[in-house]
């Protein structure tokens, strides 16, 4: 009896693994703009994050898919960067849209179980970005069956509900979110400008699921 617990127990511990993440390089550039206002700040930490434990079959879900967005015509780049693997803080490798409330959205050609997604809006300098909700839903017009996985809109200024969770300074190690096997096969990121302007950056997203 014991014996087929400790069996069980030890199969259960070899079907999950640490999430791999691959890291750009640090890029920190320029004066750094005081951010202020924002009260509901996450206390920044670089090099002591530990990354979440996954099933050992979810895999990057995202890469090369299709993107699309509600900025049509963004100011610099193209909305495709956005699943294209390059994850530097460069000129060349972020998308500009317009100001206030905009998104971009994954589609992830199927429903998945989303374990985890990693999320970066512009590290080359010390910002933080307003109204950052993530979610997912097998509707690509997100009109039914959305379920809200992150959201650090503690006003509800964006429209989509008053959210719990924390802003945070944009780094190169990026924002890691639990999704906890959510179902969807659309991903949608918003964000409201941020603390040095009123424009809205993304360099890359990664969903990893199943």
């Amino acid at each position: 009896m014991i014996g087929a617990f400790l069996s069980s127990f030890a199969s259960t511990l070899s079907a999950d693994k640490i999430l791999e993440l691959e890291l750009p390089k640090p890029k920190f550039s320029g004066t750094p703009v005081p951010i202020k206002g924002i009260l509901h700040l996450e206390k920044t930490t670089i090099g002591e994050r530990v990354l979440p434990t996954v099933p050992d079959d979810v895999e990057l879900v995202s890469d090369g898919k299709e993107v699309t967005s509600s900025d049509d015509w963004p100011i610099i780049g193209e909305l495709e960067f956005l699943t294209d693997g390059d994850k530097d803080a460069d000129e060349g490798y972020y998308v500009e849209l317009g100001p206030d409330l905009q998104w971009m959205q994954i589609d992830l050609e199927a429903s998945k179980e989303i374990f985890v997604i990693a999320l970066w809006h512009y590290h080359s300098q010390a910002r933080a970005y307003h109204d950052v909700v993530v979610q997912v839903s097998d509707d690509a017009e997100f009109g039914s069956g959305v379920k809200t996985i992150f959201n650090s809109d503690h006003d509800n200024s964006a429209g989509l509900g008053k959210g719990k969770d924390k802003a945070y300074i944009e780094t190169h190690e990026g924002k890691v979110i639990e999704a906890k096997g959510t179902k969807g096969q659309y991903v949608r990121f918003y964000s409201n400008g941020n603390s040095t302007d009123t424009m809205n950056h993304y360099i890359e997203a990664q969903v990893f699921g199943r």
